[in-house]
Formats: C-alpha cells, structure tokens, sequence
C-alpha cells in the first residue's frame, strides 16, 4: 500500500532541549571551569574540523612530526645563531612532549594491562 502525504509533510526530526535554549541566551557558558578559545571567523567549521579531523594538539603534534623530518633531512648549513637557538627550542619542546606522552603511557600501562586480564 502506498504511503500518502501531503505538501511539505514529509518527517520532521527537531531537538527541543530548553537548556541549550536557556545556556544560549544566558552566553553558553555553564560549568567550573570555562575555557574560551577566541573568535573565529566561522565557528562552526571549526568545530566540525575538531570533531571530525583532530583536536588543536593533534594538530600541531603533526606539524611538529613534519618539523623533525625536516630538521633531520634538511640541510642546515649557514644558520644564524638565531635560526640555531630557534631551531633547538623546537626540538627541546618536541623532545619534552615526547617524554611527557611516554610517561603518560606508562602510567596508564598497568591500568589497561590489568583490564584485559580481568576480561
């Protein structure tokens, strides 16, 4: 049997949720800690590049994984010191951020390790 509709009948799918409603008109603020990141010019794009690429410290941890190959493929030859003490600084923050993700694996090691034995 064929299903009848009338114009501009088709399904409707609509969240009524009054506290986006109330937290919108109050700045869509709401918690302890309120974090704003800044203007943008088209927020909703990126919120969808975080959601669906990678958050900003993915981001730029990838740029940073560029920079070292660059860096170890580049020649390096005729730097001022500047360009050189720049250079190192990077390299310090990459290596820092290295140690600190090693760490924190090895810190949640035993808590994954002890789940699936559990399992």
């Amino acid at each position: 049997m064929s299903e009848f509709r009338l114009p501009l009948s088709g399904d409707v799918s609509q969240t009524i949720n009054p506290w986006t409603w109330f937290f919108r008109s109050v700045g869509g603020q709401f918690g302890l800690i309120n974090i704003n990141l800044g203007k943008s010019s088209d927020p909703v794009l990126e919120e969808r590049i975080l959601a669906d690429v990678g958050t900003y410290g993915r981001q730029i941890g990838q740029i940073g994984d560029v920079l070292r190959v660059f860096m170890a493929h580049v020649k390096l030859n005729g730097l001022t010191a500047a360009d050189r003490r720049a250079l190192k600084a990077l390299e310090y923050q990459l290596d820092e951020i290295d140690r600190l993700k090693a760490k924190r694996r090895d810190e949640t090691r035993p808590a994954a390790v002890a789940t699936e034995t559990a399992t």
